[in-house]
């Protein structure tokens, strides 16, 4: 008998806990390490909590895809606004995560094979969503195969980076996508006043792609100190693959065009 039906016999409404499915959500945590490892839990916590925020931004990204593809530049504004402060949570999950010692991590560390972070189909479907190159994610396709129709589904969907690229088009600052004329529409965008709303987007868009950044930097720094130069759980390289995504940007011409401003109208 499940909580509906038990709130229907005694006569209860709805309550917190059947709301929120609290007694589903405290049955979640299921540390395997024996000896049991006092951190496990911690771990355990922090990344099924890290997805839950990876579901968040994936729901509010969608939405966001939509509301700038009908021009609607403020509620993508707010909706920019909450995911840099999701992720803004998310950086800060890390310090939590870092009150772990080496020592008590490698407790329960081998016991995690062959699992690893590097297989969070969510967050390769946020990369893609926020406007990486799907070409770079067939390997991953060919690692985890029953990501194979999750990854095409969201390929097949607009990204971020696509829906800002048509909003430029639609307003007649690029012809094309090709980087040059991105970096030089967007120099325009600042030569103009800041009324227009273009860069406000622009600062918004520049904000996420700092605090995925910052993000990722952060999670880099927390191997590094937890593992070392250790390989990854999953078969990955661990730090050095994880320092090389430090480089992935998702609007790479907003950080390019900030090379040849100056003082200007828009400042």
């Amino acid at each position: 008998m499940d909580e509906k039906e038990m709130a229907a016999l005694t006569g209860r409404g709805l309550t917190y806990s059947s709301y929120l499915k609290v007694p589903d959500l405290l049955n979640l945590q299921s540390p395997i390490a024996r000896p049991a490892a006092h951190d496990e839990m911690l771990f355990i916590v922090v990344h099924q909590t890290y997805e839950l925020w990876f579901k968040q931004i994936i729901f509010e990204l969608e939405a966001l895809v939509a509301h700038l593809q009908r021009d609607d530049l403020l509620t993508s504004f707010r909706l920019l606004d909450r995911v840099s402060e999701i992720f803004r949570v998310l950086v800060q999950q890390v310090d939590i995560l870092e009150t772990m010692t080496p020592v008590e991590f490698n407790r329960f560390r081998s016991n995690l094979q062959p699992a690893s972070g590097f297989q969070s189909v969510q967050f390769r479907e946020l990369e893609l969503l926020a406007g990486a190159d799907p070409a770079d994610y067939d390997k991953f396709s060919k690692l985890e195969p029953e990501w194979k129709s999750k990854l095409a589904a969201r390929t097949s969907k607009s990204s971020l980076r696509k829906a800002f690229l048509d909003l430029l088009a639609r307003r007649g600052l690029i012809s094309q996508s090709s980087p040059s004329d991105v970096t030089s529409a967007i120099s325009k965008i600042y030569e103009s006043p800041i009324g227009s709303g273009l860069q406000t987007l622009c600062e918004q868009l520049i904000r996420f792609d700092e605090q995925i950044s910052l993000w990722r930097f952060r999670h880099v720094q927390m191997v590094e100190r937890m593992i070392g130069m250790k390989p990854g759980t999953g078969g990955s390289l661990g730090v050095a693959y994880l320092r090389g995504t430090l480089k992935r940007r998702f609007f790479p011409e907003l950080w390019e065009a900030r090379t040849g401003m100056g003082g200007g109208p828009g400042y």
